[in-house]
C-alpha cells in the first residue's frame, strides 16, 4: 500500500508541473490587456506603464511564467489585478460555498442514482427498470440553467417554499443555508444521479451473472445480502471512479446554476475573472481546481485497495 501510495504521489509532481504550463500558457491567449482593464476610461500612459511593471507585464513570457510558478511553490498564488487582494484569500473565501454545494449536490446524487441503480438491475426488464432508465434519460437530456429556473418558479415564487437566489452562511442561520442550497444542489445532483444510475446498472448486471454470486444464492444466503453484500461491493469500483470525477467538476464551478442562483461559489468567481482579463484569478482557481481533481483520483484508488482486497496485491 506504501508502495502504490508512493508511487502515485511520485507521478502527481510533473502532472502538476504540465498542469501549470498548460494553465500559464493557454491563459496569455485570451483577448485584451489587463493593464489597459485597470487604467480605466483614461488610459493614461504612464499608469499603464506602471501597472505593466508591476504585475510583470512587460517581461517575456518565460520569465513571466517564473514569476508565477515561484510564487505558486511559496504558497503565493498572486494578487487579483482588479480588487487589489491576493488569490489565495479569493480561494478560501469562495471555497467553503462550492464545497458545501458539490457536498449537497453529490448527497443527492448517491441517494438517488445508487439506489435506481441496483433496483433496475435486481428487476431487469420490469416496470422499474423501464422506470429507472427514463429518470436516466430525463436526467441527462435535461439542462440544469432549464430545471433551476423552473425548479424557482414552482418553489420560490408559485409556492413561497424557498428563496429564489442568494447565499446564507451555515454559521449564520442553518436552517436559511439549507433552503437556499437545496435547489441548487439538487438541479446538480439530478444530472450527476442519472449518471450514476446507468453505470451503477451497468455494473451490477455484469456482477450479478458472476459465478461467485450464483454460489451465494445456492448456499441460500438472503438476496438482500447478496445484492449488497457480494455485487454491490464488487460493482462499486466504477463507480467509486465516476463519483471521485464528477465531485472533482463540482468543485470546478458549476458556472450556470451558480449564474441562476446567485451563489457566490468557483463558479462565479472564474467567470468575473475572465471577463475583467484578472489572469492570476483565473490561472489560481484552475490550479487548485486541476489539483483537487488529482488528489480526488488518488483517494479513489486508495479506495479501491479498502472496497476489493484483491487489489491488494
Amino acid at each position: 500500500m506504501l508502495r502504490f501510495l508512493a508511487r502515485r504521489l511520485a507521478a502527481i509532481v510533473p502532472t502538476l508541473f504540465f498542469v501549470t504550463v498548460m494553465i500559464f500558457g493557454l491563459q496569455q491567449l485570451l483577448p485584451g490587456d489587463p493593464a489597459i482593464a485597470m487604467a480605466g476610461e483614461d488610459r493614461d500612459p504612464n499608469v499603464i506603464a506602471y501597472l505593466r511593471g508591476k504585475f510583470h507585464l512587460d517581461e517575456p513570457l518565460p520569465v513571466r511564467y517564473g514569476y508565477w510558478l515561484g510564487g505558486v511553490l511559496r504558497g503565493d498564488l498572486g494578487e487579483s489585478v482588479r480588487i487589489q487582494e491576493p488569490v489565495t484569500k479569493l480561494i478560501v473565501e469562495k471555497l467553503p460555498v462550492t464545497v458545501e454545494l458539490a457536498a449537497l449536490a453529490m448527497a443527492f446524487a448517491l441517494a438517488i442514482g445508487i439506489p435506481a441503480g441496483i433496483v433496475s438491475a435486481v428487476y431487469k426488464d420490469t416496470a422499474w427498470d423501464y422506470g429507472a432508465n427514463i429518470f436516466a434519460l430525463w436526467g441527462l437530456s435535461t439542462p440544469n440553467f432549464w430545471l433551476g429556473i423552473l425548479m424557482i418558479l414552482l418553489f420560490s415564487v408559485k409556492l413561497g417554499w424557498l428563496p429564489a437566489s442568494g447565499y446564507v452562511s451555515p454559521f449564520e442561520d442553518l436552517r436559511a443555508n439549507l433552503a437556499s442550497m437545496v435547489m441548487p444542489a439538487f438541479v446538480l445532483g439530478n444530472a450527476i444521479a442519472a449518471v450514476l444510475m446507468r453505470h451503477t446498472r451497468s455494473a451490477m448486471l455484469q456482477v450479478l451473472s458472476a459465478d461467485y454470486v450464483r454460489t451465494a444464492r445456492a448456499k441460500g444466503l438472503d438476496e438482500r445480502v447478496v445484492v449488497l453484500r457480494h455485487a454491490l461491493r464488487n460493482a462499486l469500483i466504477p463507480i467509486v471512479t465516476l463519483g471521485a470525477l464528477e465531485f472533482g467538476t463540482l468543485l470546478s464551478g458549476a458556472v450556470l446554476t451558480e449564474q441562476v442562483f446567485s451563489i457566490p461559489g468557483f463558479g462565479k468567481l472564474i467567470v468575473d475573472a475572465v471577463f475583467n482579463r484578472d489572469y492570476s484569478v483565473v490561472q489560481g482557481v484552475v490550479l487548485f481546481t486541476a489539483t483537487a481533481y488529482i488528489v480526488l483520483n488518488l483517494l479513489a484508488d486508495m479506495a479501491y485497495v479498502l472496497i476489493n482486497p484483491r487489489m491488494r496485491a
